[in-house]
């Protein structure tokens, strides 16, 4: 990945601190976490199945001078979930940030008719119990050290729903509940939101054969920013939501789509 404007200021919101980026080896993942370790923070790196995307990732922190951490965890399994807080806890003593990216596409979903047992069940493992489970055992541990933010990545989908993937909408609309009801347990302490990118050409995305046959130039057209962006460009809007300007935000929920949704009161 490059840098998306090499001339763009940016500024050490994250200085002395700690963050945990989820799914940090791909993707939107590993824009976070990079632009986390740009504005001065020291990341911890999860990954579950992508290794060898992870080990960029830290490479790419290390390159800027920051201190990292490599951490594996299934998070559907609350046990490793647990693993995954003490270690990231036990390694950075205090961790002042989590954005929790990880998240099922449901990518092979073409149409509602495709949905089977297997998608639905991975995806409500992995989006819902996955973000509920993190949010509490990292909640719990930032409670008793006095500070925090969490940041769970939602969606756009929750606006209009989805006819392609209903099991990938359903998850998404259930990460608003766990925000909402974490924002409230938590408060004042720790403050819990949700980012909602629109859609981001991901390594994912552009492979996608509806992407390739037209959708793209479609949505283009929808959008009035005019461009579908790189993970890039929003992964700063999404640590907004962790910094110091966002003290009063709790329970909230930030789109990012370039209008493409322009939600209203």
């Amino acid at each position: 990945m490059n840098d998306v404007n090499e001339t763009e200021q940016i500024f050490a919101r994250f200085a002395g601190k700690n963050a945990l980026v989820t799914g940090a080896g791909t993707g939107f993942g590993a824009a976070i976490a990079y632009r986390a370790a740009q504005e001065g923070a020291d990341v911890g790196v999860h990954y579950n199945r992508s290794r060898g995307g992870a080990e960029r990732t830290v490479a790419r922190i290390e390159e800027l001078g920051r201190k990292t951490w490599l951490g594996q965890a299934d998070i559907s399994d609350w046990d490793q979930v647990r693993r995954l807080a003490d270690d990231a806890f036990a390694h950075f003593g205090t961790i002042d940030v989590l954005v929790n990216n990880v998240g099922d596409f449901a990518s092979e979903t073409q149409g509602w008719r495709d949905l089977n047992q297997e998608s639905l069940d991975r995806v409500i493992d992995v989006d819902v119990k996955g973000t509920l489970m993190m949010t509490h055992e990292f909640g719990a541990r930032m409670l008793d050290q006095g500070h925090g933010s969490i940041v769970n990545i939602g969606s756009t989908v929750v606006v209009r729903g989805s006819a392609r993937a209903p099991q990938y909408a359903a998850s998404k609309y259930a990460i608003l509940g766990i925000t909402k009801s974490y924002a409230n347990a938590f408060a004042p302490t720790v403050r819990v939101n949700t980012f909602a990118p629109g859609f981001m050409e991901t390594e994912a995305l552009v492979a996608r054969d509806d992407w390739k046959a037209g959708r793209r130039e479609k949505l283009i057209a929808a959008t009035p920013m005019g461009q579908i962006p790189p993970p890039e460009v929003v992964a700063g809007t999404a640590l907004f939501l962790a910094t110091q300007d966002a003290s009063h935000i709790t329970g909230s929920y930030l789109i990012a789509d370039g209008g493409y949704n322009m939600v209203g009161a």
